[in-house]
């Protein structure tokens, strides 16, 4: 996997959305998500890790050290067993092995590190409540994401649509058609903001230089293979990343997220497409020494 990352990093990412639902909220009919005080759509953290852990599923399927833990369909369970199995340890005596090598649980944690890509990036709390479950421990991952927030409100918009197959024979005798609905953000630019501690990559997980490689790649291109119906048209449109010259920063974040922005164009009322926004700018003055700007998209 390589070194630990030795610099600081934060960022900022730009994506935007067309006719599409990014972040549907399951408390209010699957909506997309809004801040009721002042319109502006979000999107969780959560979501965004998701779209990054299947990306890197998708590229990187199959190769050693990349493996998912947080999966659809596989048991944390499961994967929290595959420590036990490579370690040579009985899941039904743990205790007894944990007494005899009192360094296994350090073992256990590094083994998850190494074999999965998102509790090296992510962190991860590998224990369970459950009688006779493996506790893993819990690692805090060096890389964090924020909530997205659209640049501007948002008016989602409820779409009636109608489809010709029935569900039931019974229904079938009396209609030809059955209603259903979907809910849409007509056009939205979201801003999400992020962090890379070097100094958790190096005490906890060893995220290493070829992992934030593959984050940036992961998030680049964390809606291409994401597509559906549903979200309609996503795409991201800039990732700014500032980097540190040492591990502990240069430079409080918020000074550098500051320096990076957008607004609509003059006389657009109701942004429809990027093009309606003026390009999304760096503030270089604004930017302290010992800190780097890389713009990847």
């Amino acid at each position: 996997m390589g070194e630990p990352i030795k610099n600081r990093y934060d960022f900022v990412v730009y994506f935007d959305v067309e006719n599409g639902n990014p972040n549907g909220d399951p408390d209010a009919g699957n909506m997309p998500r809004v801040d009721p005080e002042t319109g502006h759509g979000i999107v969780t953290d959560v979501c965004l890790k998701r779209k990054i852990r299947n990306y890197v599923e998708t590229a990187r399927e199959g190769e050693a050290g990349f493996d998912i833990y947080i999966k659809d369909g596989v048991p944390l369970n499961t994967s929290d067993n595959r420590a036990l199995e490579a370690l040579g340890a009985d899941a039904k005596d743990i205790k007894k092995f944990k007494k005899d090598d009192p360094a296994l649980d350090g073992k256990i944690r590094d083994f998850m590190c190494r074999t999965f890509f998102d509790v090296r990036t992510f962190g991860a709390v590998m224990t369970t409540f459950v009688k006779g479950a493996l506790n893993c421990g819990q690692v805090r991952g060096p890389v964090q994401l924020t909530f997205a927030r659209s640049v501007d409100p948002i008016i989602p918009q409820e779409v009636t649509i109608t489809r010709v197959a029935i569900t039931t024979e019974a229904d079938a005798e009396k209609k030809g058609t059955e209603m259903g609905r979907k809910y849409v953000v007509p056009y939205a630019l979201y801003r999400g903001e992020g962090y890379v501690s070097a100094n958790l990559a190096r005490k906890s997980t060893g995220f290493s230089e070829d992992d934030l490689a593959l984050l940036w790649e992961a998030i680049v291109n964390m809606f291409e293979h994401d597509h559906s119906a549903a979200r309609g048209k996503m795409a991201v449109r800039a990732l700014v990343v500032f980097k540190h010259d040492s591990e502990l920063g240069n430079a409080p974040s918020y000074k550098l997220f500051d320096a990076v922005s957008t607004k609509t164009k003059e006389g657009v009322e109701a942004p429809r497409s990027i093009s309606d926004y003026e390009p999304i700018a760096v503030d270089e003055a604004a930017i302290p020494e010992g800190v780097t700007v890389q713009r990847l998209v």
